[in-house]
C-alpha cells in the first residue's frame, strides 16, 4: 500500500448503528452506564467510540460511572494493550 492511502478496515457506522449500545442492559449489579460504556469499547473503533460519547452524554449518561468496587471505566481497561486511545477519547470527554 502507498504510504499516502490510509488503510480503511470495515464500512463506515451510522449513528443509528452506535445509539444502539445506549440500548445494552446489565444482567448484573454493573451500573447501566459503565456497562454502556463497556460495551461500546469493546465493539466499537476509537473514532466510533468517540461519536458514542456524544450520544451518551446527550443521553444523561454517567461517564464516571463506578461498579461496587469502585472501579471507574479507565480502571477496567487501562491494562489492555490497546486501550490508551479510548482512555485518552473519554478523557476528554470529561473535561
Amino acid at each position: 500500500m502507498r504510504k499516502d492511502k490510509k488503510q480503511v478496515i470495515g464500512e463506515e457506522i451510522s449513528d443509528e448503528a452506535i445509539q444502539l449500545f445506549l440500548t445494552v442492559e446489565p444482567a448484573d449489579d454493573t451500573p447501566p452506564s459503565l456497562h454502556k460504556l463497556i460495551k461500546a469499547y469493546r465493539g466499537l473503533r476509537v473514532d466510533d467510540f468517540e461519536r458514542f460519547l456524544g450520544f451518551f452524554k446527550a443521553a444523561g449518561y454517567d461517564l464516571n460511572a463506578r461498579n461496587a468496587k469502585g472501579e471507574d471505566f479507565v480502571a477496567l481497561i487501562q491494562d489492555q494493550r490497546l486501550a490508551e486511545p479510548y482512555i485518552e477519547v473519554i478523557s476528554a470527554a470529561r473535561a
